[in-house]
């Protein structure tokens, strides 16, 4: 490469200026912009869906901002498209606004995408009219700019978007390449091994990145690389896919087309895989031959946000790069790039307390110009950078170094594109809705605290809410760190960049946001198969205010519950309803045709659930304990809500636990749960309660089913009634103390389970009064003077005045405690009233 460095500055072969390039590489797009500054072409032709041409002129847009892409869907198929990504570094975006800067024509002259998307059909084996599993839309893996998009499989240099290596359309869908697809070459492997290296990205940065434009000859980078191609391609020819000719072929007619019309003042921008096959003399009827005969489907074109994420290879783009973010840098620093680097890398470190100072960026420095000499490269490189930083910034730990390849090498920048660029209708009435709720779209993750009392925030949760019932996973909801009422909610959001795709995949449901989650609600309703998803649904359309689609979705859910007659789905569906109705009343939407279903979907639940609970294993029973603690806070929420007709579902609620406790055929974790809940809800006496369990652990009763009824009576946190309940506690240990030694290996797992659960605090109170042994009397803690350590007869005052200060504080009294008694028990109960 150093001796082609050195020819004469002229243009590289007769014919048309071909530039070879490597997809998102800074080095090549800095050769691009000197060789078309040199060459001044009157057309500039690039590797691209030609079907894109009439967008090129946005690009110079003030509203357009790289990282974006060009978007192709198939129009009566929405779901199926793809994505060919341009970075403000890539050399097809630094083409289309040189010409657009010098007013001169530029075009696409890769194979349209209506023939990319109808290739994609076949290769996934889908029918007519039938939704193909989707990675974004990439036909055999491919799609990049340049090269990307094609339907054939691009030849990747290790999948890094190297000379030639095109990847998959929206950055996805390696997985979808054919059967037949081959062995693929990787140009950039093999260069560098014929170098003598072992990494092809570090081959890559030396030659190029590191090199800048041949002095004198802006095109000997291109012409060197031309060279290399046509020796691979001698040996490997289409590189493992015969698609590359077809692909190759329209190209070459297409140049040919250009040079009629131009002259030879054509320059053409292409992955350097392609720049031999576009050299060769071919037959203009053998290239049309190839093209006979193509599928097609009707496709439509827009421009998208991207962002440097999904440029990267771990964010799944088949020909993305490792580092956006570095060659970002690389490609904008005016000078001393490694010295920018690491101040970039200070401040973001400085950001997040880490102490680091002028000193240490100064010693990073030296140290990877350092390691750079050492290991004979030209400068230091990511590599080297990397150890430096880890070394002097981040005292040899990994933990802040992941944070920087996060923030920097890989980085959240997301693009923009400008409101004139073309959009499906749903997608134009999503951006007003950002625009007016205040919502940015951002590549970066957030949390949105909403409170759904206010006017924006109600309205922000109901476009989140609809967009996830349409498939747009903008957001996720989060687990609130503040309030737990119901008129707060925590989203989790993040925009990538394939949310477009989603966008016009649900535009087939309506022109608005509102429009379209009500079809497609309505259309979910009637298409559910199971119970449970309708009462999902209808808690959806209420989070999402969805007014219009309840009715349909509440008709089919009364229809439903009349026939299904399994009592564990209707034990699924009722907490979804029950919430949806505490959900309504915040969002002061009218809940009462749900309440009346609600109300009918428990009742019937109180008839079927004692047969269904009978002789039961002990899967089946654990899973109807579930069921049982579920419709229990459904029928506590929703005894709140006044119907007509259905009397006190409280009360017979309790009746029906009342049944479960009582009948010796229902497995004894359904029995102790029963018990547990009247007792929480005071439905039953401690003195009662303290009784059914001494006539469970009876040793007429087996070991198994006892440790059954301990489980689901005191399971799920229910240490603290044995705490402060000796009797019950005393009843276990007399128990356990009295199972036959061939039982107990097999009751300890479950009794392990069950006492495992407990908070540490609670498992040591336990043990404690286990050591201590039982009181005389028995009953509750504090029922008579002889209490456990720590608990006395009388109120210890002393102890009760330290704690008055902070309750006074607590309870806004004061500090002299205005309004409290002048005793230290009375000032208290009187806090407290």
């Amino acid at each position: 490469m150093a001796g082609a460095e050195g020819t004469a500055g002229h243009r590289p072969g007769a014919g048309p200026l071909l530039l070879g390039v490597r997809h998102h590489g800074p080095g090549s797009a800095r050769a691009v912009r000197a060789a078309l500054d040199a060459a001044r072409p009157r057309v500039v032709l690039i590797e691209g869906p030609p079907e894109a041409d009439a967008l090129i002129p946005l690009a110079a847009e003030e509203g357009m901002r790289p990282p974006v892409a060009l978007l192709a869907h198939a129009v009566d198929e929405p779901g199926r498209s793809a994505f060919w990504p341009l970075a403000g570094f890539s050399p097809e975006w630094v083409a289309i606004r040189w010409a657009l800067r010098h007013d001169v024509p530029a075009r696409f002259i890769d194979l349209p995408a209506t023939h990319t998307l109808a290739w994609q059909r076949e290769d996934t084996g889908t029918p007519e009219g039938k939704r193909a599993p989707q990675t974004d839309g990439a036909p055999d893996g491919e799609g990049a700019p340049g090269g990307d998009g094609a339907p054939s499989g691009e030849v990747r240099p290790g999948g890094d978007g190297a000379p030639g290596g095109d990847g998959a359309p929206g950055g996805e869908g390696a997985e979808d390449a054919p059967a037949d697809a081959g062995v693929r070459v990787d140009p950039l492997a093999a260069l560098a091994g014929a170098a003598g290296y072992d990494d092809p990205e570090r081959w890559w940065e030396d030659v190029v990145e590191h090199r800048g434009v041949g002095e004198g000859d802006p095109y000997a980078p291109f012409l060197v690389l031309e060279e290399a191609m046509a020796a691979l391609r001698e040996v490997h020819g289409s590189g493992g896919h015969d698609r590359d000719l077809v692909r190759e072929a329209y190209m070459r007619l297409q140049v040919r087309a250009a040079t009629r019309e131009f002259g030879e003042d054509v320059a053409v921008v292409c992955g350097a895989w392609h720049v031999p096959a576009l050299r060769r003399k071919t037959a203009v009827g053998a290239d049309r031959a190839l093209l006979k005969g193509l599928p097609k489907v009707k496709t439509d074109m827009t421009w998208v946000p991207w962002t440097h994420r999904r440029l990267a290879r771990a964010g799944g783009y088949g020909a993305g790069i490792d580092s956006p973010g570095w060659y970002a840098h690389l490609f904008a620093a005016p000078d001393r790039p490694v010295e920018r680097w690491l101040t970039k890398v200070a401040g973001l470190l400085r950001e997040e307390d880490r102490i680091v100072s002028s000193a240490h960026v100064i010693e990073a420095v030296r140290l990877a110009e350092t390691l750079a000499a050492m290991r004979g490269r030209p400068l230091p490189g990511l590599s080297e950078t990397t150890d430096a930083v880890r070394a002097v910034m981040c005292d040899g730990s990994d933990v802040p170094l992941a944070l920087v390849r996060d923030r920097l090498v890989v980085g959240d920048v997301l693009g923009e594109v400008p409101e004139s660029a073309p959009a499906v209708p749903l997608q134009r009435d999503l951006a007003g809705l950002q625009r007016r709720l205040r919502l940015r779209p951002e590549a970066a993750e957030r949390e949105l605290e909403l409170d759904l009392r206010g006017g924006t925030d109600a309205g922000r949760s109901r476009l989140l809410h609809r967009l996830r019932l349409l498939g747009v996973g903008w957001g996720e909801p989060a687990a609130s760190r503040g309030s737990t009422g119901t008129f707060r909610e925590t989203w989790r959001l993040r925009w990538e960049p394939e949310l477009s795709v989603r966008v016009a995949e649900a535009g087939v449901w309506g022109t608005t946001v509102l429009a379209a989650a009500t079809a497609k609600a309505e259309a979910d309703a009637v298409g559910a198969g199971a119970l449970a998803e309708v009462t999902r649904l209808a808690e959806q359309c209420l989070l999402a205010g969805l007014a219009d689609a309840l009715p349909v979705v509440m008709r089919v859910l009364a229809d439903r519950a009349a026939l299904d007659a399994d009592v564990g789905h209707l034990a699924q569906a009722l907490p979804a309803l029950v919430r949806s109705l505490r959900y309504g009343d915040v969002r002061g939407t009218d809940t009462a045709a749900l309440a009346e279903v609600a109300a009918g979907l428990a009742e019937r639940i109180f008839v079927a659930l004692p047969p269904a609970c009978a002789v039961l294993d002990a899967d089946a029973a654990e899973e109807m304990r579930r069921h049982v603690n579920a419709v229990h806070t459904a029928v506590g929420l929703l005894g709140d809500t006044p119907m007509a007709g259905h009397g006190d579902l409280r009360a017979r609620w309790h009746g029906v636990l009342g049944v479960l406790s009582g009948r010796d055929t229902i497995p004894g974790v359904v029995r102790g749960r029963a018990v547990r809940l009247l007792l929480d809800d005071g439905e039953v006496e401690q003195e009662k309660a303290a009784r059914l369990m001494g006539l469970a652990l009876s040793p007429g009763t087996a070991p198994a089913d006892a440790a059954a009824w301990i489980e689901g009576f005191v399971g799920g946190g229910g240490g603290m009634l044995l705490v402060h309940d000796e009797r019950l506690l005393a009843l276990v240990d007399d128990w356990l103390t009295g199972v036959p030694a061939q039982a107990f290996t097999d009751v300890l797992p479950l009794l392990r389970r069950t006492f495992s659960a407990y908070e540490p605090g609670v498992r040591r109170s336990l043990g404690e009064l286990v050591r201590r042994g039982p009181r005389p009397g028995g009953g509750p803690a504090g029922a008579t003077a002889a209490g456990p350590p720590g608990f006395g007869a009388d109120l210890d005052r002393e102890r009760a005045d330290a704690v008055l200060p902070v309750l006074r504080l607590l309870l806004g009294l004061g500090p002299d405690g205005a309004g409290a008694q002048d005793a230290s028990g009375g000032e208290l109960a009187g806090a407290a009233r």
